[in-house]
This record gives C-alpha cells, structure tokens and sequence, in this order.
C-alpha cells in the first residue's frame, strides 16, 4: 500500500499548492490512526493498517517517538495543512481514509493495507 504521504507529497508540489502550515491540534492523532503505514514502526515491524492506532500513539493522542530518530520517515514528513487536518479529529480522520482510498492499489480490499 502507497503511504498516505506520498498523495499529500505529490498533490502538494505537483499543482505548487501552499497553505500556511497548522499548528497539529490536540487530542486529534488522526494521522496516527486514519492512513496505513507500510514502512516500520517500532514495535510494528510490518507497519500499521488503515483505521489502526499506531502502538507509538499516547492515551493523549500525541507520539511516543515524535523527537525519536526512529519515527518513520512518512511520519517526520507529514505536516499539519488544513485541507488534510481541516477543523476536527472527525474531519480529519474522514479525508484521511478518502485519500487511503484514493491511493490504494486496485486489487486491494477496504482499508486493509499491506503486511508481510
């Protein structure tokens, strides 16, 4: 499964669209929930699937690892915009499973992702 990032990464410098980038608001972890992650997360070898909680995500919702040289790539990439985090956990949470499916390979099933 093509991470969620790699949509946001295209759209963002494909069409040269530029918001003010948004302060990640709290409670949320949208991010650490809503997409799949392929790549590894320790404690998650294989990675997470869509609608998972990452094991790093806190009962506060914020990361485990967020100043920790082993975050994942995709995770130190991502940045709070508002048209992916809009005004809510809810809203974000709801286009971030758009773009999971949006960037799914053809042949995969609903927010299942891909584990080795």
């Amino acid at each position: 499964m093509t991470d969620v990032i790699i949509f946001y990464f295209i759209y963002n410098h494909s069409f040269n669209i530029r918001q003010k980038i948004m302060q990640c608001r709290s409670n949320c972890g949208a991010c650490c929930i809503a997409p799949s992650i392929t790549s590894p997360i320790p404690g998650m070898p294989n990675g997470k699937l869509a609608g998972e909680h990452c094991i790093q995500l806190l009962s506060d919702f914020s990361c485990a690892i967020f100043k920790d040289p082993s975050r994942p790539k995709v995770c130190k990439d991502f940045m709070a915009e508002k048209y992916i985090c809009n005004n809510s956990k809810e809203e974000a949470i709801t286009i971030l499973n758009h773009l999971e499916d949006f960037t799914r390979p053809l042949n995969a099933s609903s927010h299942t992702g891909t584990h080795s």
